[in-house]
């Protein structure tokens, strides 16, 4: 892979379990055109985590997929870095992630993990 001259971020942790899903509900929700991001404090400085959905509404498997795939690999290569220790996030992908450009998808995301419009 090519030097981006980036300092690489280590990818977050993953949310695995449905209860860890559950309880981030309980939290804040950042509303967008592309995904929902739903934001649960911790209360403690414990690695951020990050969880992905697509729901069936989105399309069948295939595209639901694709969707994932590419929030997950914004997070990756660009917004790891703006994920607040001691945070859990859970990412809720649209339809419309799909036909944007991904320069579009990690700039939305990263305005909606630092808390801007």
């Amino acid at each position: 892979m090519p030097d981006t001259g980036k300092p690489r971020q280590p990818a977050p942790a993953r949310l695995r379990k449905r209860a860890e899903f559950l309880a981030v509900r309980r939290g804040e929700k950042r509303r967008g055109r592309l995904f929902l991001l739903e934001v649960l404090d911790r209360g403690d400085e414990e690695p951020a985590r990050v969880g992905f959905t697509v729901t069936r509404k989105v399309g069948n498997a295939a595209v639901r997929n694709r969707v994932r795939r590419r929030l997950k690999e914004a997070v990756r290569v660009h917004a790891a870095g703006d994920m607040q220790r001691g945070n859990d996030y859970v990412i809720v992908g649209r339809e419309d992630v799909l036909a944007a450009p991904f320069a579009e998808i990690k700039t939305e995301l990263s305005r909606r993990l630092r808390k801007t419009r």
